[in-house]
């Protein structure tokens, strides 16, 4: 988990709540964290990436929608970042 951004941790986060979301749902599930704006220009560059280091899985809803989802190591690290987290906050 060492090697991600927490933009991107955050980013995995949301996938795992929503199943299978859209990228404006990533968007808006951000954004309610943040309590800012997140853009496009910053978001799909850092889903990419998460894509491309096979943490998330990218698929296609439709022409023009893309679904995004973790892949087993995706899940597999936000586990582990749990499990270090609950030894400092247990």
């Amino acid at each position: 988990m060492h090697e991600l951004t927490g933009f991107q941790r955050d980013i995995l986060y949301v996938i795992a709540g929503h199943g299978e979301p859209h990228g404006l749902a990533i968007q808006d599930g951000l954004e309610d964290y943040y309590d800012t704006e997140v853009h496009h220009g910053r978001l799909y560059p850092n889903l990419d990436s998460l894509v491309d280091d096979g943490l998330v899985e990218k698929g296609k809803r439709d022409k023009r929608t893309n679904y995004y989802t973790l892949t087993e190591r995706g899940r597999s690290l936000l586990e582990h970042r749990r499990t270090w987290e609950e030894r400092f906050l247990d």
